[in-house]
């Protein structure tokens, strides 16, 4: 026999309001705007959500309706062709629908999305890398991942990455194009020295590839035709990959002028360790750098901030993450191996600065001051200095992003104002040390002066304070 289930009664609970204390006035609530993407602008239409798995020969359709609970289904494949696109795009726009279509990143290039967005239809190109997949999928065709687009892009999963302007992506594929031509040239060389090397034949010069060193090249007989045959082909291929870059390199200093960035190229300028090449080259690899809220951002898209793997008060970082621009990282690596000499503006650096904004000027020089105090402070705690020239092209990043905001709207770096030593609070001694200082006990190397022994008089050994901001010494 079962029992009553007796249910208890539900107990209202009263809800005590607290007053402000008396005298302080009362609080207004505050009403914080939702926070919308700024590509996810609603209208009275109904949403339809089209991915494209975009190849060279075909483009697979699939499109999802607005909602949780709406359709997901496959449109079929059309030709890889802009007129049959646009057909149907026209097609799903009769049915009174606003379209939001995306595809990845691939070697077809940004042309459907430039085509797309001139037609007024919102279209992102998303990250493969970034793309949510599920552990235990196994089963991949063009239909599948045209409908996993389609239902990514509804429920917003998908990262798209920065469509470039059709003049930056021209300049770029220049530039890279003289990159390609250079490491022809290195190979071809390498290939040269190693058969050379190989045969027992050695270059007792001191610099490689100058006029001696190619005077040499062109004296040398093979005891074998075949041998000669050889040296001449590589020394054709050099020649011919050096006039290559020579005519790729001219090019881009001839087009970078009638570039719409050349004013930002020339601020780059002002920079150490950039010049014509250099700054062509960054700017047209990332286009406009206000895309990025600040600078970390910067740092993480070129991979240069350090790995990290953490847990609870566990924490671990490691190396870079190398993600992101690749010919960027590079090009900051090779400019950030000048801060390691002391701050100069030398003639041809002043030359590159004439003309150019005084506050434009002053970031160059504070890069210089920063950027110097920081590789000695690294090198100086016994970091290598292959990592120091990492983390100061780290740090450079950040000043390439400030000058470029400052040319773009001057003004909006502000300046650092240095407090007169009169108003400096002194603070005590303990309390002046980084809580990352690192101390060093220096032995004394001198030798004992003549007539006295090892040990007889005691000597105030050096120590060292090595901070993040340069180096002390104390006696």
């Amino acid at each position: 026999m079962r029992l009553p289930v007796v249910k208890k009664a539900r107990v209202a609970r009263k809800q005590v309001r607290v007053e402000p204390p008396e005298g302080r006035p009362t609080p207004k609530r505050q009403r914080f705007p939702s926070v919308k993407n700024q590509t996810d602008k609603r209208s009275s239409k109904p949403l339809l959500f089209v991915g494209l798995d975009v190849h060279k020969e075909s483009i697979s359709i699939a499109v999802a309706e607005d909602g949780r609970d709406g359709e997901v289904r496959s449109c079929g494949t059309i030709a890889h062709d802009l007129r049959a696109l646009e057909k149907v795009m026209a097609k799903f726009k009769k049915e009174g629908k606003e379209l939001r279509v995306c595809y990845e990143a691939g070697g077809c290039g940004f042309g459907i999305a430039r085509r797309l967005l001139q037609l007024k239809i919102d279209c992102q190109v998303v990250a493969p890398s970034l793309i949510p997949k599920k552990a235990g999928d196994r089963q991949k065709n063009d239909r599948r991942d045209a409908l996993k687009l389609a239902r990514l892009h509804r429920s917003g999963d998908l990262t798209a990455v920065h469509i470039p302007e059709a003049t930056d992506e021209a300049l770029r594929d220049l530039c890279r194009a003289r990159s390609d031509a250079m490491n022809d040239l290195r190979r071809t060389r390498q290939q040269l020295k190693a058969q050379l090397l190989r045969l027992g034949y050695k270059y007792s010069g001191k610099t490689s590839w100058n006029d001696a060193h190619e005077r040499y090249l062109r004296a040398l007989m093979m005891p074998h035709a075949a041998h000669q045959v050889v040296l001449e082909e590589y020394l054709q291929s050099i020649a011919a990959a050096g006039e290559r870059v020579q005519r790729l390199t001219a090019q881009i200093e001839t087009l970078a002028k009638t570039w719409r960035l050349w004013s930002a190229v020339q601020a780059i300028m002002c920079l150490r360790g950039f010049q014509v090449l250099s700054a062509t080259l960054f700017l047209s690899e990332l286009g406009d750098l206000e895309r990025f809220a600040h600078a970390t951002h910067l740092m993480a898209y070129l991979g240069l901030l350090p790995s990290e793997h953490s847990s609870s008060d566990t924490v671990h970082k490691g190396r870079i993450t190398k993600c992101g621009n690749s010919h960027v990282r590079w090009i900051l690596v090779e400019a950030a191996q000048h801060y390691a000499k002391p701050p100069k503006v030398g003639r041809e650096l002043s030359r590159r600065q004439e003309g150019q904004a005084r506050r434009i000027k002053e970031i160059s020089w504070s890069a210089q001051n920063r950027l110097y105090r920081r590789y000695r402070a690294l090198t100086g705690r016994g970091k290598k200095a292959q990592k120091a020239t990492v983390a100061i092209a780290r740090e450079l990043a950040g000043f390439l992003w400030a000058l470029y905001r400052e040319w773009k709207t001057p003004g909006s770096i502000a300046a650092r104002v240095a407090v007169p030593r009169a108003q400096r609070v002194d603070r005590p001694d303990a309390s002046r040390k980084s809580p990352t200082a690192r101390e060093y006990t220096l032995k004394p190397m001198m030798p004992n002066p003549p007539g006295m022994r090892a040990g007889s008089a005691k000597r105030t050994p050096q120590r060292e304070v090595v901070g993040s901001g340069g180096t002390r010494s104390h006696r």
